[in-house]
Protein backbone atom coordinates (compact mmCIF):
# COMPACT_ATOMS: atom_id res chain seq x y z
CA UNK A 1 0.00 0.00 0.00
CA UNK A 2 1.43 3.76 -0.92
CA UNK A 3 0.57 6.19 1.99
CA UNK A 4 1.11 9.77 1.09
CA UNK A 5 0.35 12.96 2.52
CA UNK A 6 -2.51 15.49 0.73
CA UNK A 7 -0.49 17.78 -0.32
CA UNK A 8 2.24 15.57 -2.36
CA UNK A 9 -0.72 13.79 -3.69
CA UNK A 10 -2.35 17.31 -4.67
CA UNK A 11 1.13 18.35 -6.38
CA UNK A 12 1.22 15.35 -8.22
CA UNK A 13 -2.19 16.06 -9.60
CA UNK A 14 -1.70 19.66 -9.89
CA UNK A 15 1.55 19.12 -12.06
CA UNK A 16 -0.30 16.42 -14.35
CA UNK A 17 -3.09 19.38 -15.09
CA UNK A 18 -0.46 21.59 -15.75
CA UNK A 19 1.50 19.96 -17.89
CA UNK A 20 -1.36 17.99 -19.76
CA UNK A 21 -1.23 17.25 -22.80
CA UNK A 22 2.11 16.70 -22.43
CA UNK A 23 2.76 13.85 -19.90
CA UNK A 24 3.81 15.16 -16.69
CA UNK A 25 7.23 13.17 -14.93
CA UNK A 26 8.57 13.28 -11.49
CA UNK A 27 9.41 11.59 -7.77
CA UNK A 28 9.04 11.74 -4.49
CA UNK A 29 12.02 11.17 -2.53
CA UNK A 30 12.43 9.51 0.53
CA UNK A 31 14.77 8.14 3.20
CA UNK A 32 16.33 5.06 2.32
CA UNK A 33 14.81 2.50 3.49
CA UNK A 34 11.41 4.31 5.03
CA UNK A 35 8.88 4.03 1.92
CA UNK A 36 8.36 7.59 3.56
CA UNK A 37 7.40 9.62 -0.20
CA UNK A 38 8.77 13.16 1.59
CA UNK A 39 10.35 15.13 -0.96
CA UNK A 40 8.69 15.90 -4.53
CA UNK A 41 10.72 16.95 -7.27
CA UNK A 42 9.16 17.94 -10.44
CA UNK A 43 10.90 16.61 -13.62
CA UNK A 44 10.62 18.07 -17.47
CA UNK A 45 9.28 15.46 -19.76
CA UNK A 46 12.86 15.85 -22.04
CA UNK A 47 10.26 14.15 -24.94
CA UNK A 48 7.52 16.73 -24.84
CA UNK A 49 5.01 14.11 -25.84
CA UNK A 50 1.68 13.29 -25.17
CA UNK A 51 2.60 9.43 -25.21
CA UNK A 52 6.01 9.31 -23.69
CA UNK A 53 8.28 10.41 -20.99
CA UNK A 54 11.97 11.11 -20.39
CA UNK A 55 13.83 12.07 -18.05
CA UNK A 56 16.45 14.56 -18.83
CA UNK A 57 19.42 12.28 -18.27
CA UNK A 58 21.98 15.36 -16.89
CA UNK A 59 18.72 16.80 -15.04
CA UNK A 60 18.42 12.46 -13.59
CA UNK A 61 22.00 11.93 -13.15
CA UNK A 62 22.18 15.35 -10.52
CA UNK A 63 19.20 14.14 -8.54
CA UNK A 64 20.39 10.75 -8.12
CA UNK A 65 23.73 12.39 -6.98
CA UNK A 66 21.31 14.84 -4.65
CA UNK A 67 19.54 11.61 -3.36
CA UNK A 68 22.51 9.87 -2.17
CA UNK A 69 24.26 12.72 -0.42
CA UNK A 70 20.73 12.89 1.43
CA UNK A 71 20.71 9.44 2.35
CA UNK A 72 17.33 9.55 -0.04
CA UNK A 73 16.01 6.69 -2.54
CA UNK A 74 12.87 7.50 -5.25
CA UNK A 75 9.87 6.14 -2.82
CA UNK A 76 7.48 7.10 -5.59
CA UNK A 77 8.16 7.29 -9.53
CA UNK A 78 5.22 9.13 -11.41
CA UNK A 79 4.15 10.57 -14.80
CA UNK A 80 0.81 10.89 -16.34
CA UNK A 81 -1.12 9.22 -19.31
CA UNK A 82 -3.58 12.02 -21.19
CA UNK A 83 -5.26 10.11 -23.29
CA UNK A 84 -5.21 6.56 -21.46
CA UNK A 85 -6.33 4.88 -18.44
CA UNK A 86 -3.52 5.27 -15.15
CA UNK A 87 -2.01 1.69 -16.23
CA UNK A 88 1.40 1.17 -17.15
CA UNK A 89 2.16 0.69 -20.89
CA UNK A 90 4.67 -2.25 -21.57
CA UNK A 91 7.22 0.97 -22.34
CA UNK A 92 6.42 1.90 -18.78
CA UNK A 93 6.72 -1.85 -17.50
CA UNK A 94 10.28 -2.03 -19.49
CA UNK A 95 11.51 1.34 -18.20
CA UNK A 96 10.91 0.18 -14.51
CA UNK A 97 13.62 0.04 -13.01
CA UNK A 98 13.33 0.52 -9.08
CA UNK A 99 11.85 -2.30 -7.73
CA UNK A 100 10.73 -0.88 -4.38
CA UNK A 101 9.20 2.45 -5.57
CA UNK A 102 5.81 2.67 -6.05
CA UNK A 103 4.53 3.97 -9.67
CA UNK A 104 2.29 6.04 -9.81
CA UNK A 105 -0.29 6.95 -13.05
CA UNK A 106 -1.96 9.90 -13.05
CA UNK A 107 -4.62 9.60 -16.20
CA UNK A 108 -5.98 13.45 -17.33
CA UNK A 109 -7.51 11.62 -20.07
CA UNK A 110 -11.07 13.29 -18.59
CA UNK A 111 -10.62 16.56 -18.09
CA UNK A 112 -7.37 17.47 -19.27
CA UNK A 113 -6.26 20.56 -17.31
CA UNK A 114 -9.57 21.68 -16.47
CA UNK A 115 -11.06 21.05 -12.76
CA UNK A 116 -12.59 17.64 -12.48
CA UNK A 117 -11.13 14.39 -11.01
CA UNK A 118 -8.29 12.33 -11.91
CA UNK A 119 -7.87 8.76 -12.30
CA UNK A 120 -4.55 8.16 -9.61
CA UNK A 121 -3.21 4.58 -9.37
CA UNK A 122 -0.03 3.00 -7.65
CA UNK A 123 1.55 -0.14 -9.04
CA UNK A 124 4.51 -2.33 -8.10
CA UNK A 125 6.72 -2.98 -10.78
CA UNK A 126 9.29 -6.16 -10.18
CA UNK A 127 10.70 -7.82 -13.20
CA UNK A 128 8.11 -7.35 -15.37
CA UNK A 129 5.19 -8.63 -13.09
CA UNK A 130 2.88 -5.44 -12.28
CA UNK A 131 1.01 -5.61 -9.17
CA UNK A 132 -1.82 -2.68 -8.21
CA UNK A 133 -1.34 -1.48 -5.08
CA UNK A 134 -4.10 0.40 -2.51
CA UNK A 135 -3.22 4.32 -2.30
CA UNK A 136 -4.34 5.43 1.10
CA UNK A 137 -4.07 9.59 1.43
CA UNK A 138 -3.68 11.04 4.64
CA UNK A 139 -3.93 14.68 6.25
CA UNK A 140 -0.13 14.70 7.16
CA UNK A 141 2.49 11.79 7.47
CA UNK A 142 2.93 10.09 10.85
CA UNK A 143 6.55 11.22 12.38
CA UNK A 144 9.29 9.22 11.24
CA UNK A 145 10.61 6.80 14.04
Amino acid sequence: MLTIDQATYDAIVAHAKRDHPVEACGLVAGPVGSDRPERLVEMVNAAGSPTFYEYDSTDLLALYKEMDQRDEEPVVIYHSHTATEAYPSVTDVDLASEPGAHYVLVSTRDHGNNDGPVEFRSYRIVDGQVTEEEVRVVPTLAPAG
